[in-house]
Formats: C-alpha cells, sequence, structure tokens
C-alpha cells in the first residue's frame, strides 16, 4: 500500500506528486553521489494544496511530505518512492519523523511566536532525513506578520527544504507567497469513491459506507467518522430534527442552546484528551519537583501553554458548530431539490420523511433564505460574534423563512 492510496478521488494530484517524488529523490540521490545533478526536475522547493473542505488537503501534503523521506531499498531498483512502509514513510504519516515539522493554526490565526521556531528550522539541513519539510496546514489562517515570515522563508529557502502549504482556495493565500508555489487544486471526492475508501481501508459495512459518504457528500474525514463513531451518528440525527421544532421563539431559542452546549461538550472532551498530558509533559520537561511545585521562572512557559489551550478549546468548539451547519446547510439543499422536482440524490436519505413535509409546507424562495441564514450564521462565527448570539439569529430566520 503506497502513500497514495489515502488520497481519494485524486488521480491528477497523485499523478503530480508521484513525479516529483521521483525528480527529488534523484536530485537527493545525484548530489549524495557527488554525480551530475538532472537538467530538468519536476521538484520544487514551495507546494500550495488548495480543494474544498474533506477534499483531502493536508493527506496530500502529508502523503508527499512521506514520499520525500521514503528510503526504502526498491528504490533503487526502480521502485518509486513512497512505499508506505519503510520508516521514513511511516513516521512522516504518524508526524513524528523529526524533519516533518507541521504547523496548525490553535485558534483563529496562526501568529508570528508559532512560526518563528519553525522558520528557523526551515535553513537548517535535515537532522537525519532526506529533506528539511515544514506543512502548513491552515495557511489561509496565517496572519498579517506570520506571512511575512514564511514568505521570508519561501523567498530563499535552503536547499533541502520543501514548504507544503495547505488552503482551501488560492486566494486565501497572499500573492507574494502564492506566486513563489506551485499550486495543485483537489476536488471534492465522489461518494462512490469515499463509500469505496471506507469499505476497503475502514472495514465498514457498503450500507453503512454509503450512507455515511452520501450525508457528508465527499468529505472523506466526516464520512469516516461519521461510519465509525455512533456518537457522530447521534449528533447529526439529533442535528436533522431541528428544522421540525422550530414553531415557536421559545423553541429557536432552546434549539440554538442545544446546538452550542453541543460544541462545548465536543471541546471539553477533547480538552480534557489533551490538556492535562500536555500540561504534565511540559512539567516534566521543565523539572518539576515531587509535590508538583515547578522550578523558578517557569510561570510564563505554563501561561503560554493555558492560553494555547484556550484557543484551541475555542477552536474545536466553532469547528464542530461549523460541521452542525454544514448539515443543516445539506437538509435544506435537500428540500430545495424535492421542491424544485430535481434528480438529485439526496445527502440526508436517511431523513426523506421530514424532507418531504418540510418541502410540502415551504416554498423554493423560503428555502433560499434558509440557507442564506445559516451561511450568515457562519461568517459570523468567523468574526468571532458569540456562538449563541449568532445561532440564536440564525434559528429565528428558519423560523421566518
Amino acid at each position: 500500500m503506497t502513500v497514495w492510496d489515502d488520497l481519494v478521488g485524486q488521480e491528477k494530484v497523485s499523478a503530480v506528486l508521484d513525479a516529483a517524488a521521483r525528480d527529488a529523490d534523484a536530485l537527493v540521490t545525484a548530489a549524495a553521489a557527488d554525480q551530475p545533478l538532472p537538467e530538468t526536475s519536476k521538484m520544487t522547493h514551495a507546494w500550495l494544496f488548495t480543494g474544498p473542505p474533506g477534499a483531502g488537503r493536508n493527506q496530500a501534503a502529508r502523503a508527499f511530505a512521506a514520499a520525500l523521506q521514503c528510503v526504502s531499498p526498491d528504490r533503487a531498483l526502480g521502485g518509486a518512492p513512497g512505499c508506505g512502509f519503510c520508516d521514513g514513510c511511516h513516521t512522516a504519516l504518524l508526524g513524528t519523523h523529526a524533519d516533518v515539522t507541521s504547523v496548525a493554526a490553535v485558534g483563529s490565526e496562526i501568529l508570528v511566536k508559532d512560526m518563528r521556531d519553525t522558520v528557523r528550522k526551515s535553513f537548517t539541513s535535515p537532522a537525519n532525513g532526506r529533506w528539511q519539510i515544514i506543512l502548513v496546514e491552515d495557511a489561509e489562517r496565517l496572519n498579517e506578520k506570520s506571512a511575512n515570515a514564511v514568505l521570508k522563508a519561501v523567498e530563499e529557502p535552503a536547499p533541502r527544504t520543501v514548504w507544503l502549504l495547505c488552503a482551501p482556495s488560492i486566494e486565501d493565500v497572499l500573492p507574494t507567497i502564492r506566486s513563489r508555489c506551485r499550486h495543485l487544486n483537489l476536488r471534492t471526492p465522489s461518494v462512490e469513491a469515499v463509500a469505496d475508501m471506507l469499505m476497503r481501508r475502514d472495514g465498514i459495512e457498503p450500507e453503512v459506507a454509503a450512507s455515511a459518504a452520501r450525508a457528508t457528500q465527499g468529505h472523506v474525514d466526516r464520512a469516516r467518522r461519521l461510519a465509525t463513531d455512533p456518537a457522530a451518528r447521534e449528533r447529526r440525527a439529533a442535528v436533522l430534527k431541528l428544522p421540525l421544532r422550530l414553531d415557536e421563539v421559545g423553541a429557536c431559542l432552546r434549539a440554538a442552546q442545544e446546538l452550542v452546549d453541543a460544541a462545548a461538550e465536543d471541546a471539553k472532551q477533547l480538552a480534557e484528551e489533551m490538556d492535562g498530558k500536555e500540561a504534565e509533559e511540559l512539567k516534566a520537561a521543565l523539572g518539576a519537583v515531587q509535590g508538583g511545585r515547578m522550578p523558578r521562572g517557569t510561570a510564563g512557559v505554563m501561561k503560554e501553554l493555558e492560553d494555547m489551550q484556550k484557543r484551541r478549546r475555542t477552536r474545536t468548539q466553532r469547528d464542530s458548530l461549523d460541521v452542525a451547519l454544514g448539515d443543516l446547510t445539506a437538509f435544506y439543499r435537500d428540500v430545495l431539490a424535492l421542491q424544485l422536482g430535481t434528480r438529485v440524490a439526496l445527502a440526508n436519505a436517511d431523513a426523506e420523511d421530514a424532507l418531504e413535509r418540510l418541502a410540502r409546507a415551504g416554498t423554493p424562495e423560503s428555502t433560499l433564505r434558509r440557507i442564506e441564514a445559516i451561511a450568515a450564521c457562519r461568517e459570523a462565527l468567523d468574526r468571532n460574534v458569540a456562538p449563541l448570539l449568532a445561532v440564536e439569529a440564525m434559528t429565528m430566520a428558519l423560523r421566518a423563512g
């Protein structure tokens, strides 16, 4: 199983990355043997992966990082890098390779202090891998200062450093940065391709795989979670019942509170899993003595960790809300399809009775207004409006139609 097997429905992108990884391997091999470097190469020092949510931007970038670090002996016999089994591939895919550094937004932005050490590392030679690789998972969240730090590193990179930037669209990245990157655009995988992946890779039953793929409309990560996590299926079922409950103002306010509370509970569960472990590991690294007392001068470091964890909890809550809003959007899109009599396959076929009930009770115009209200709520959350206020405004708009 090669590293490209996780790229669902991205055959063209896989082919481009495979060719670049082959040329990168030839460059490193020639340099190590003091041989002349190839005159032409499909490899470059900076790449920009774009595509809609769920298309697999980060997976494509990480698979490419694994192929660049591949140390399979089969390469000497003409095999392609990216075997998926060697130490280089395995650790890069797991995120533990010493020469693959990942940067993701903890809060709403990637701050310059979060990028400073990473930029410095980008100018160093690989410690034990073949390339020094910097993977920025949320390049659209770089603020002005952190983006300028990345720009300087991308403009004058070290000879064996590769930058892999991921963003929803090319417009989300500074023109000065994207002009120095090779751009690859991923497309939303088909429902059939996602269902096949769930059956093949995760052993999901065909009916469950098809239902999860259809419900998430090709979003690979959400489809896998929906197929494997009963709690995720319960949360989605609760969200799909919401449109039928908005018959009075009090019901709208209660529904909004329930959505926000469910998202907060998600964030709390993640925090319980990660925050305590991170704090204990940092205390041990700082030399905490028995009884939990910290050495002098370490209070500031612990405060930075607490601030980071708080930003992460806020983002987790908003990401969970966004999943619910995406489910609502798909629900009303199905209502609109029924009202217009189109032959588009329903994403929420398991809620067809509710869809038909709302389709009969409203008009296409009112359904479009409801979809716009959900989009307005998402925009409000992006502007850091208080979640409860934004969701309450949305549920009231959904009731009004």
